[in-house]
């Protein structure tokens, strides 16, 4: 059966609409309705059990009856109230019965405190508040604006829920994704499938995240890429929050940052953009792309502006130039860009011998107590550079060795101070059991530094170098690299070099020692060595079928070495020249030692393997 009724009388409508604000009209219009509703249309007004008022009217009403239920239908200008939220829309079903309601065409729902959601329809459970709304989905609280073709929207909890696609504006940023829940009150959301968040200051690719519009701090769930600063600086995480206002990332899982050039992946990362500190803790790789080196370690810290790196637990220093690649492991390493120096002549990078047996100890003693190395900026334009630390002769400080102070760690919060010179080359200290491998050279020491603008090595502290069958020993050994090739070598005091001759059973070793040594390298292999003052040696002579034909000692002031394959093949000795040559079988050769002879063979590193364990 179908039946109309008059509906709350037009005119009175139209009277509040032209005459009252929209809010005033309302007010009177809702207290008009009630009265009415007391008398003449008391099936319109549904009690809802936990005591909210429902009121509905429209330009006209017409009743429908069927078997299963009666429905009202309001055409023109329908109006559903219940409690502070309002429906308005241009027809409107409603079913008393299953508490359904639905609209039609410029679909508009008004809640306290200004949020607003518009569609093309709208189906409305009230005892639920719950709204399903479909088509040109429009949800605003002022600030925030979601667009959506179909969204679940809770009018009690003011939560959103969409399957089909949405974006999210917010002032600066947009969020597009396929699923989403979206909190009006809390000002967050939560997406998942192919999210983008674009922002004037950084962009975000994931599959899962929590963002919140307000704070704009982000939760990731899943792999997510967030790239700053036009593709300059790109960080990757599955696990963590990004605060986009401040740039503070803090990333749990296997997590990435590259940061124009410099690369930092680890289990875990903290990051600061502003003060441009990172930290980095287990299994940590640090790539530097533009000098081809690489930092593995167990906990890193970089300080992106003064480009200060700090590594521990098992780092190692991977050097890739050329065929031969070089690997270091310490303790502790330290890297940072050499200071121009206003004393040294322009262009010389001064990094002399004497200064690096008590740098090391100048930058552990200043990071153990929080402070910074400084970057002088001092003459500049002159291109000068040394390592900024104490300086102090090799040949004093090694009669009073003092040990190195390793800390745990650096400062977990340490101010960025002065931007440095980024033409400046990278110097690196390694603090404690230092090893040294690479294909033509193995090293052993306590510490040392590696310079990348001359690519030498300064090995301090009860140093050892091997080179094929050659040992080295000294107070301080500096390598002299080009490219992956050693060049050079340099021992400044107590120089010895020890090389075995014949089979190992036999412990036959030639042996040269003075106060310096200097000796060249060709493809790796040694050829000639300078020996002075005070120089000595013991070497085992052969015939040409290669026969032993005894044991020569010598003494000189100066003594020029060469080799040939690896072997000596001609000593030239200069002033105050003494030579013995002993027959093999009657040589005391267990007691054929020079006075500083030291074999030390067991210490070399035989794989790079050995490096990282």
């Amino acid at each position: 059966m179908f039946f109309t009724q008059p509906s709350f009388p037009t005119a009175i409508i139209k009277f509040l609409r032209r005459r009252m604000r929209p809010s005033t009209a309302l007010l009177c219009l809702c207290g008009l309705l009630v009265s009415a509703a007391a008398q003449a249309q008391k099936k319109d007004t549904v009690a809802k059990s936990d005591m909210v008022s429902v009121l509905v009217y429209g330009d006209n009403m017409y009743g429908i009856h069927t078997d299963s239920a009666d429905l009202k239908k309001f055409i023109g200008n329908a109006v559903f109230i219940q409690g502070t939220d309002t429906l308005y829309c241009d027809s409107l079903y409603q079913n008393a019965a299953t508490k359904i309601v639905e609209a039609f065409s410029n679909v508009r729902i008004a809640q306290a405190g200004g949020t607003q959601g518009t569609c093309d329809y709208l189906r409305y459970t009230s005892d639920k508040k719950l709204a399903l709304m479909q088509g040109n989905v429009e949800l605003t609280d002022g600030k925030n604006n979601l667009e959506c073709p179909e969204l679940t929207y809770d009018l009690g909890t003011k939560i959103g829920v969409y399957t089909q696609g949405g974006i999210l504006h917010n002032d600066s940023s947009t969020v597009t994704s396929n699923a989403g829940v979206y909190n009006v009150n809390t000002e967050e959301a939560h997406f998942t499938g192919h999210v983008v968040i674009t922002d004037p200051q950084y962009n975000i690719k994931s599959e899962d995240l929590v963002y919140n519009t307000r704070t704009k701090v982000t939760r990731f769930y899943a792999q997510s890429v967030l790239t700053r600063d036009n593709g300059k600086s790109v960080l990757t995480t599955k696990d963590g929050t990004y605060d986009g206002a401040n740039g503070i990332a803090y990333f749990f899982g296997r997590s990435s940052i590259w940061n124009d050039g410099q690369y930092i992946e680890a289990d875990s990362l903290h990051y600061n953009k502003t003060s441009g500190y990172a930290l980095a803790n287990g299994n940590v790789i640090a790539i530097d792309t533009g000098n081809h080196s690489s930092m593995y370690c167990g906990h890193a810290e970089y300080y992106r502006k003064p480009k200060i790196l700090w590594a521990t637990i098992k780092p190692v220093l991977v050097q890739a130039n050329g065929k031969d690649t070089l690997y270091v492991r310490a303790d502790t390493f330290y890297s940072a860009p050499m200071v121009r120096d206003s004393i040294g002549k322009a262009g010389k990078i001064k990094t002399g011998l004497a200064d690096t047996s008590t740098r090391a100890d100048s930058i552990a003693a200043r990071s153990a107590r929080g402070i910074q190395t400084p970057m002088s900026k001092t003459d500049s334009a002159k291109g000068k550079y040394h390592i900024p630390l104490n300086t102090k002769a090799e040949n004093k400080t090694s009669k009073k060795k003092r040990k190195l102070e390793t800390p745990a760690a650096a400062p977990l919060v340490v101010t960025d101070t002065a931007t440095a010179d980024s033409t400046a080359p990278l110097y690196f200290i390694g603090y404690h059991h230092v090893l040294i491998f690479s294909d033509s050279l193995q090293g052993k020491c306590d510490s040392l530094t590696y310079t990348r603008s001359d690519s030498t090595i300064r090995m301090i502290y009860s140093p050892i170098a091997w080179s094929h069958n050659s040992q080295i020993t000294g107070d301080t050994i500096s390598l002299m690299m080009d490219s992956s090739e050693l060049k050079s070598m340099y021992v400044p005091n107590n120089a010895l070099i020890v090389s075995q001759s014949g089979p190992e059973q036999a412990q036959l070793y030639d042996q040269i020692q003075g106060k310096t040594l200097m000796a060249y390298f060709h493809k790796n292999t040694i050829t000639k060595m300078d020996v002075l003052p005070n120089s000595e040696a013991i070497y085992y002579s052969k015939d040409e079928k290669g026969a032993y034909l005894g044991v020569n000692q010598a003494k000189s002031e100066k003594m020029y070495v060469y080799f040939d394959d690896q072997k000596i093949m001609k000593i030239l000795f200069v002033k105050d020249f003494a030579q013995t040559m002993t027959p093999l079988e009657k040589a005391n050769l267990p007691e054929t030692r020079l006075s500083r002879f030291k074999w030390l063979i067991e210490q070399r590193p035989k794989t790079k393997e050995e490096l990282f364990r």
